[in-house]
């Protein structure tokens, strides 16, 4: 491999027509300047330069080996503009997973704040179940992705780097007309003799409901399982059953049901933020996820818009 230094020391040497000349702009000294040169003709294994009456000249070699250091130093001056702008955040690109919820509440908000402050970054940002989601993380499809957890059902730190973004609690959606649609807040306990809506396909808000239930001393009487969230609120606005949801899940609350607040009594879940131990981090993914935990701080605190 040719040293990129000795090319712009020659190109500079044909450019000027002087060793001395050359040595000036570089901030270099004449000598330094000849021995570099000699050191590049060895590698070349021939004559580069010529020594006349009115300077330096090249040899056909020479001529050649210019030619492309022009060329070469070009196009390393265009990848540190590149990479300049890359750090800048005035180009580059993000590549995100999220899963339904999320997508649909919480992550708009985020993307809509980051188009604004860097609207050059190229994002890419696709939704999944969680086990379609891991696999693209861990293929390196996707450089960042959110994820969710709850205390039986923990993400493996050793797998990927967890950043918490917020803790989303679990709430109950009941019919506008239920005899609970006044109160601010209930219990698990009192909901021993109620029908319930659940997702189908062994959705992980089946388990919440199973597990909440167990704890509060009873089994849960399924009416129906509904195949996302705005179907299972359809049902419980006419009546058919109350159901349980992670809040983000309702954000687009259905105009015929009430969303209550369960405190302890049911299970929460923990939304992370996830990313492989071995990814070097972009600027542009370092800057969301800024932006993505200081959203998630307030979207915590009640700050939806």
């Amino acid at each position: 491999m040719l040293d990129i230094k000795r090319l712009q020391i020659l190109l500079k040497v044909v450019e000027t027509g002087s060793v001395t000349a050359a040595a000036d702009e570089l901030f270099y000294t004449p000598s330094a300047v000849s021995q570099q040169l000699r050191k590049l003709e060895e590698e070349v294994g021939q004559p580069l330069l010529q020594r006349r009456s009115r300077g330096m000249v090249p040899t056909d070699a020479g001529h050649v080996l210019a030619s492309h250091a022009r060329s070469i130093l070009r196009e390393m001056d265009a990848a540190v503009a590149d990479l300049a702008q890359i750090a800048g955040l005035k180009r580059g690109s993000l590549s995100l997973g999220t899963f339904p919820t999320l997508g649909g509440s919480f992550l708009p908000i985020v993307i809509s704040r980051f188009r604004r402050e860097y609207p050059a970054i190229r994002l890419d940002v696709r939704s999944s179940r969680l086990e379609g989601l891991v696999e693209l993380l861990a293929k390196g499809e996707v450089g960042l992705c959110l994820l969710w957890e709850y205390d039986w059902h923990r993400l493996d730190p050793k797998m990927f780097e967890l950043t918490q973004v917020f803790v989303e609690p679990t709430v109950l959606v009941v019919g506008a007309e239920h005899r609970l649609a006044g109160e601010g807040k209930v219990d698990m306990a009192d909901l021993a003799q109620e029908q319930w809506i659940v997702r189908a396909n062994e959705h992980p808000v089946a388990e919440v409901l199973e597990r909440s239930c167990n704890s509060a001393g009873f089994a849960p009487h399924i009416a129906f399982q509904a195949n996302d969230y705005q179907e299972a609120q359809a049902m419980v606005s006419v009546g058919l059953g109350i159901a349980l949801a992670p809040q983000t899940a309702v954000v687009n609350q259905h105009p015929g049901v009430r969303v209550l607040q369960l405190g302890d009594s049911v299970l929460s879940r923990r939304v992370m933020l996830a990313q492989r131990h071995d990814r070097v981090r972009a600027p542009a993914e370092v800057a969301f996820q800024s932006m993505l935990l200081a959203v998630g701080e307030q979207w915590s605190a009640g700050i939806h818009d």
